[in-house]
């Protein structure tokens, strides 16, 4: 068979594959993260009407280095004939089929990969884990009166944390992700509730802030909407691959819904709060409603939800690396290194 008849989606062999709507919700909730709630700071640090436009610009950056990623990716697979690589080995096979000179870096191309993205979602799993204690901390002591130290709530968030990324795929996972976009959603739209409630006009806000601020802007855009990492994982377990990619692709699709929430919500919480909005909008809510302490807990709850999605890529990249070391009772060393891996966020 000549390589022009080789598919590799055919090829693909999966147990439990994804659908495209599963994957979709994945890709939903990998961007809608808590870096949303940042979003009317970084309008503030660009203006008003600037800020729309240069969402929009970092949305089709973000989107167009997912679709170079997967058609990479693609192009890669059909070349060496295999069915699906991580980001790290499509990145280490770029280089090696590449051009004479990357040759010989094709190994350093795979460990920075391999190497930034660990430190990346390790590092946002734990943040993650330290905005659930946090949320659950405010409300708690709110109604109790009582004060303890944020490492206790993250020591007792370590079994359910535990327990979720016992979880042994995304398709198990999907579900956890669909309830994660209902909390999130939820959560939204209460704050625009709030932000609704005689905002400014956006004619008395400035249209462009000072350039030398525009850095923060970019920095908090590019932190929420990047989900550069979760999409050939995502893109691995597919029923359908290719419909990953194209004008009315998954990527295109979900992205669009991403760019919309995220332009409003900085749009209306910058025109609501001004120069007083704060790093997460949920902190200028009124803590005494209870509508603002709920938005607190649904935040927690999603939060938790997508520290699963987060995690599998840090798993991906231990396991990956260790389980050729183990010759018998794989599953069990697996299920002792999800744990180690989700009690070592807590600690960091």
């Amino acid at each position: 068979m000549g390589d022009e008849n080789w598919e590799f989606d055919k090829e693909r062999k999966r147990e439990r594959p994804t659908t495209d709507c599963e994957t979709l919700t994945h890709f939903l909730k990998a961007a809608v993260g808590t870096g949303i709630l940042g979003m009317p700071l970084a309008f503030k640090n660009c203006g008003i009407f600037l800020g729309i436009i240069l969402t929009i610009f970092v949305a089709i950056i973000c989107t167009h280095c997912a679709y170079i990623l997967v058609k990479c990716a693609h192009i890669v697979y059909k070349k060496i004939k295999v069915t699906e690589m991580t980001f790290p080995e499509v990145g280490e096979v770029v280089f090696m089929k590449g051009p004479e000179w990357g040759r010989k870096y094709s190994k350093a191309a795979r460990m920075s990969i391999l190497i930034g993205l660990f430190i990346t979602y390790f590092g946002s799993c734990s943040v993650y884990a330290v905005i659930i204690a946090q949320n659950f901390q405010q409300v708690l002591e709110l109604h109790t009166g009582y004060s303890y130290d944020i490492r206790i709530y993250i020591s007792v968030l370590l079994l359910p944390l535990i327990l979720l990324t016992w979880i042994p795929d995304l398709k198990r996972l999907a579900p956890v992700s669909l309830v994660a976009n209902g909390f999130m959603l939820i959560s939204i739209g209460i704050t625009f509730y709030y932000l609704c409630d005689h905002p400014q006009s956006p004619f008395d806000m400035p249209q462009v802030a000072d350039i030398m601020d525009w850095p923060m802007f970019f920095s908090i855009t590019i932190f929420a909407m990047e989900a550069i990492g979760v999409v050939l994982p995502l893109e691995n377990n597919m029923m359908t691959p290719k419909h990953l990619l194209g004008i009315c692709g998954i990527l295109d699709r979900s992205m669009t819904v991403v760019t919309i929430i995220y332009a409003t919500l900085g749009f209306m919480g910058y025109l609501k709060y001004g120069d007083d909005v704060l790093g997460s909008i949920t902190l200028n809510l009124p803590t005494e409603d209870i509508a603002a302490q709920i938005v607190k807990i649904l935040v927690a709850a999603a939060v938790f939800c997508t520290f699963g999605l987060q995690y599998y890529v840090c798993l991906e990249i231990v396991w990956g690396g260790l389980k050729h070391h183990f010759k018998n009772h794989l599953l069990l060393y697996e299920y002792i290194v999800r744990t180690i891996l989700t009690c070592s966020t807590g600690n960091g």
